[in-house]
């Protein structure tokens, strides 16, 4: 009798767990086939390498381009060496108190926080309090603080993975504890943190809300972007082509080219992170 509830439980737990699986990938392919239906015949050389014109209803996208671009690295710049060495700490440096554990629990829960209460905070710190304006400099800061969240825990899983065996192999044979981190732990975790970092950054690379407040323009004419000047961004000139636009209907085509442009950086972003992840797991094996 045991038996025959335990096998059906298990029935019942792989069931749910296929029909929500099915349908997640139902409602996906309903989405990327809207988008790639109607944002594909916008896709051409002019598209993605011609500035906006005649107030966004003629011209490219490459204003956007060049900002996501430029804000991407910004985050990369700000977040990357902050939250790396911070997790290192964390992991390998922090005793085990109630001190540690709560500034876990905390960045924790700053990983939950909604991304338009980031770009209020940045709007409030960046902008107004360290008089940055509104300008890339600043909304790449904010985008930064919202990734450090998920880099800090991506990376200090990645190092927690890391058997002790392997830190207490390195000391044994002379290796001081800064030594044993930088030559021994970080390579192992090497593909773990990488993977993290990408995905983190293709997150905020599609990010309306945070820059909403720091910097994101409706309409720059301009191909250059400068770190105290206001940019365009592909979420944001997305979100203004479908909702705020004065020609709403006329530049629908062009909204679904936009679009699709940004899912395919994003997936172009995801897809790296994947192939360091094989690479890396490629030559330990190897090793």
């Amino acid at each position: 009798m045991l038996f025959k509830s335990s096998k059906l439980s298990t029935v019942i737990e792989w069931g749910t767990l296929l029909i929500s699986t099915v349908l997640v990938c139902f409602f996906l392919i309903v989405v990327i086939w809207e988008i790639v239906s109607k944002g594909a015949g916008q896709l051409s050389w002019d598209f993605v390498t011609k500035v906006p014109s005649e107030g966004m209803t003629k011209g490219g996208i490459l204003t956007p381009i060049i900002g996501t671009v430029m804000l991407t690295i910004l985050t990369a710049l700000f977040a990357i060496p902050f939250g790396v060495c911070c997790a290192i700490y964390l992991n390998e440096y922090a005793e085990d108190n109630w001190l540690t554990r709560t500034i876990r629990a905390s960045i924790r829960n700053l990983s939950g926080v909604p991304s338009i209460i980031y770009g209020l905070f940045g709007l409030a710190l960046f902008v107004q309090a360290l008089q940055l304006g509104t300008s890339l400099l600043a909304a790449g800061l904010t985008l930064g603080l919202l990734s450090l969240p998920y880099i800090i825990t991506t990376t200090e899983e990645a190092l927690m993975r890391i058997p002790n065996s392997t830190r207490e192999a390195a000391l044994a044979v002379g290796a001081t504890k800064f030594e044993t981190i930088k030559d021994v732990v970080l390579p192992s975790a090497m593909p773990g943190i990488l993977t993290g970092v990408v995905l983190t950054l293709s997150r905020a690379a599609g990010e309306t809300a945070p820059i909403l407040f720091t910097g994101a323009a409706f309409y720059i004419n301009s191909s250059s972007g400068y770190l105290n000047q206001e940019f365009m961004a592909l979420p944001y000139h997305l979100y203004m082509l479908s909702t705020q636009h004065q020609s709403i209907e006329e530049v629908r085509p062009i909204a679904y080219g936009t679009a699709l442009v940004l899912i395919i950086v994003v997936f172009f972003m995801n897809l790296t992170a994947f192939y360091i992840r094989f690479k890396y797991r490629k030559n330990a094996t190897e090793m």
